[in-house]
């Protein structure tokens, strides 16, 4: 396969309490299906969706967490290897809101800072807002968060969201592979140095030995003048 075939894969999980449209979300991104009917995620869930990003072909593989604190032993284990991560509360949900920090430390402590957005869903419900839209706001400049309110029922900024991680992470992938071409220029140039320094010692070497075998050579009238002069020293 040549390099400008390879896809770029990055997995995104979806953590936040039970019911706040985590599985809607990822289904409406994939599928383009949404369902009133809720059913509780036990454990994972994955789906995944190709899509093109900035000319590159990227494989978003989405991973549904449960939310209920019963699950956090299995959940856990699947939060490693992620590269972004979608902090989800809901609109009408104050503790969905209220948990948004543990969650963030939940994924943070197994694997370290990544890519996040908070995302207030079910926005369509606004009328029965129980978050105050100042508060979501607060609480994303507080985290220095991308914050998105989201309608998985209307389809509303849900692409969004999975397409700004996607973003965010080929420009961290960019920077690496600019910092690598950046070392291996710098160590080339020490190598090329190291060649020219090592070839002007030689040749400086080789200089001062041809110096040192003709200052060497004997000289018979230089000879007789020092011993004259010894001699003088002596009387």
């Amino acid at each position: 396969m040549r390099e400008e075939d390879m896809e770029i894969a990055i997995k995104v999980v979806v953590v936040g309490n039970g019911a706040v449209g985590k599985s809607s979300m990822i289904q409406r991104y994939c599928k383009g299906i949404f369902t009133k009917d809720y059913k509780k995620t036990i454990g994972v869930d994955f789906l995944e969706r190709q899509i093109e990003v900035n000319n590159e072909d990227v494989r978003l593989m989405l991973w549904d967490t449960a939310g209920q604190e019963e699950f956090d032993a299995i959940t856990k284990a699947y939060y490693r290897g992620a590269q972004g991560c979608v902090l989800a509360f809901s609109t009408i949900d104050r503790d969905s809101f209220e948990a948004i920090e543990t969650w963030k430390k939940k994924v943070e402590d197994e694997v370290g800072p990544i890519n996040m957005v908070i995302v207030q869903n079910k926005i369509d419900l606004i009328d029965e807002a129980v978050v105050h839209s100042d508060e979501a706001e607060a609480l994303a400049k507080k985290l220095r968060l991308r914050f998105y309110r989201t309608s998985v029922k209307e389809n509303l900024n849900v692409d969004e969201v999975f397409r700004y991680l996607s973003e965010k992470y080929l420009e961290e992938l960019s920077m690496v592979v600019e910092d690598d071409t950046q070392m291996l220029t710098i160590g080339q140039g020490v190598i090329q140095n190291d060649v020219k320094s090592n070839s002007k010692d030689k040749s400086s070497k080789n200089k001062n030995d041809k110096n040192e075998t003709i200052s060497l050579k004997p000289h018979k009238k230089r000879g007789k003048k020092l011993l004259m002069s010894s001699k003088c020293d002596l009387l």
